[in-house]
């Protein structure tokens, strides 16, 4: 992960706040799983990305929580609000995050993919605290009906697989990147947190049939881009909710010639705990939040099927042993 984040008092972020007043142009409210998370920003490429990620939400609505995205404006380009590179390489760069007030500031960070994934995380903050509900740093296909989920650390094929995964008959994609999980009734519900998915460059060269994607997007200097995944899958293979009844925890060990295994409960609790969750955009990790986080994934385990996967395969090779998990082919 390119940044740390720094906790910060209400009074620290306010002062913060009164400083940008003027600069930041443009806000923007989404809807993140009922939660309204707020962006104020001084860059058009943040905002545009914003929209065609996230869903909208009312103006009319208070925002629970906000995220603030500033560039200093003496290194962009002031026709299109975008930061230059060779400029800002050796400028001061920081997340700060005030949990009392559920704000989080980048100062700096040109990577859009970071301002998503905090938005996320101050939403995650919020519904783990108030409404029981838990954030996971994973996707979510639903295949004839039954929900499967990715949980994997950075690198070892969790987007790669899930498109994968889309090529079957009867699929439905729920999210690539990060979903709210509601536990009550014995079952794991998960929620799509975003409109649209955040696609790389190459994901057209492992699975052919996205390559239009990154023909029709304008891709970010990271080779990412926000992608309507309609556009080659239609808006019948697009859900908002899924029951997972199988977890699929990934890692890339080439030391470790078991590419498949069944785990259980604790197993698969220790792997997670680990690895922070695969997750790297938690702003919270005191105490109380790993053990509210622990309690949660443990009764997660508990209501599913989790095989652990060693991606060190081909992407084709890794895909038919997930297939077979799943006893689907096609």
């Amino acid at each position: 992960m390119g940044y740390a984040i720094e906790i910060i008092t209400p009074d620290e972020c306010e002062k913060i706040r009164k400083n940008l007043d003027k600069e930041l142009l443009f806000d923007r409210k989404a809807n993140l799983n009922g939660c309204c998370i707020k962006l104020l920003t001084n860059s058009r490429r943040v905002k545009d990305s914003w929209e065609d990620n996230f869903y909208f939400m009312d103006d009319m609505i208070r925002s629970h929580g906000r995220v603030i995205a500033y560039y200093d404006f003496k290194d962009m380009d002031v026709n299109t609000k975008i930061a230059d590179p060779a400029k800002t390489k050796n400028l001061e760069t920081y997340v700060k995050y005030d949990p009392s007030t559920k704000t989080a500031i980048l100062k700096n960070i040109g990577y859009y993919g970071y301002v998503k994934s905090i938005a996320l995380g101050v939403a995650g903050d919020i519904l783990e605290d108030s409404h029981k509900i838990g954030s996971v740093h994973g996707s979510v296909i639903d295949i004839d009906g039954k929900g499967v989920s990715i949980i994997a650390p950075s690198g070892t094929g969790k987007t790669t697989h899930g498109f994968g995964l889309l090529a079957l008959e009867r699929t439905h994609i729920i999210s690539d990147d990060w979903y709210f999980l509601n536990l009550e009734g014995g079952e794991a519900m998960a929620f799509s947190s975003e409109k649209n998915c955040y696609i790389r460059d190459d994901i057209g060269k492992i699975w052919p049939q996205y390559a239009k994607l990154t023909d029709i997007v304008k891709l970010d200097r990271e080779g990412r881009a926000v992608a309507d995944l309609r556009w080659v899958l239609g808006k019948e293979h697009i859900r908002q909710s899924a029951t997972v009844k199988t977890l699929m925890l990934f890692k890339r060990d080439k030391s470790d010639p078991t590419t498949i295994k069944k785990m259980g409960v604790e197993e698969a609790l220790e792997y997670l705990v680990a690895n922070q969750y695969c997750n790297p955009h938690l702003l919270l990790n005191d105490a109380r939040k790993q053990r509210i986080r622990r309690e949660f994934f443990k009764k997660y385990l508990e209501s599913v099927e989790t095989y652990l996967v060693n991606t060190t395969q081909t992407p084709a090779e890794s895909q038919a042993g997930i297939r077979k998990i799943l006893g689907v082919s096609k």
